[in-house]
């Protein structure tokens, strides 16, 4: 169980912008502006109360969210174009779609002429994914025989290990020799700041899939115990908008996002060239 406060985020986001306004970035009335914000913030009684949230394993996380997962806007869904010109630079072969979930990356293997197992820890989520095979299996247990697939591709699903190394060992075990790791996440300066997936329990309790907060060089250093060389790796940053502006700052089942427009300078400060994901491509030695 966790708590979430809604001072606490924008607090955090509040230091964050002072942080960078100390080490020279925004000047004294930037300064004194977001000294008076934080009054206000703290003043704010609409403010005062925060939630308790369970935290929930991938599997039950996942199945909660599996009937919804790819309708609306999913931010973390921009990884689909970095992740496809790396694609194109692959030819033709056997791919696993690891951790598939409803198996939107499965459709880009797919569409390149690939020869696809799909697999992912969560029934509800594989039933919507479309593959030459499915299975529902443990990452650090693939189903598949050792370097027998051209090309691994996991998509958003890294942050939800505790430990990369078992993994990204598994992952070094089903491929050929010369075979692509391409893989996508949250980027871990947004996980920090709240980009967890939230959920409702069984009986409506809010929920969030725990997420651990790996650095890149934990990712680095992974790949480097398994015999995998990083051929790229990329940080794109979103594009720059304004937070829209919910009054008292919405429900919890929208935090953070709704409560950034309580403090839209300070988030600009904050947020100004933070990446919003991770995108690497590796090979294995031939």
């Amino acid at each position: 169980m966790s708590y979430e406060h809604p001072l606490a985020y924008l607090l955090g986001i509040e230091g964050a912008a002072l942080l960078r306004a100390f080490t020279g970035e925004h000047d004294r009335e930037f300064v004194e502006a977001r000294l008076a914000e934080i009054r206000a913030l703290l003043a704010d009684q609409g403010l005062a109360d925060g939630v308790e949230v369970t935290q929930l394993g991938p599997r039950d996380g996942y199945a909660r969210w599996a009937a919804g997962y790819d309708s609306g806007e999913n931010a973390a869904f921009a990884d689909e174009p970095h992740l496809a010109k790396i694609l194109d630079t692959i030819p033709p072969g056997r791919a696993l779609d690891a951790a598939c979930g409803t198996g939107r990356l499965t459709r880009l293997l797919v569409e390149r002429g690939h020869h696809v197992v799909a697999v992912d820890g969560s029934p509800e989520m594989l039933s919507h994914a479309k593959a030459d095979s499915t299975h529902v299996a443990d990452l650090q247990e693939l189903p598949v025989d050792d370097g027998s697939q051209d090309v691994v591709l996991c998509g958003l699903a890294l942050s939800h290990v505790p430990d990369l190394t078992p993994v990204i060992a598994e992952f070094a075990r089903v491929l050929a020799p010369g075979g692509h790791l391409v893989l996508s996440d949250v980027h871990p300066e947004q996980v920090q700041r709240g980009s967890i997936p939230s959920v409702r329990t069984v009986d409506g309790a809010p929920a969030r899939v725990r997420t651990s907060h790996h650095r890149v060089g934990e990712y680095v250093r992974a790949f480097l115990a398994a015999g995998l060389a990083p051929v790229s790796c990329q940080e794109p940053t979103p594009p720059p908008a304004a937070p829209q502006h919910v009054p008292g700052g919405g429900p919890w089942d929208l935090w953070p996002w709704s409560l950034n427009g309580l403090v839209p300078d300070a988030l600009a400060a904050a947020a100004k060239d933070v990446p919003s994901m991770l995108i690497w491509h590796c090979r294995k030695a031939a």
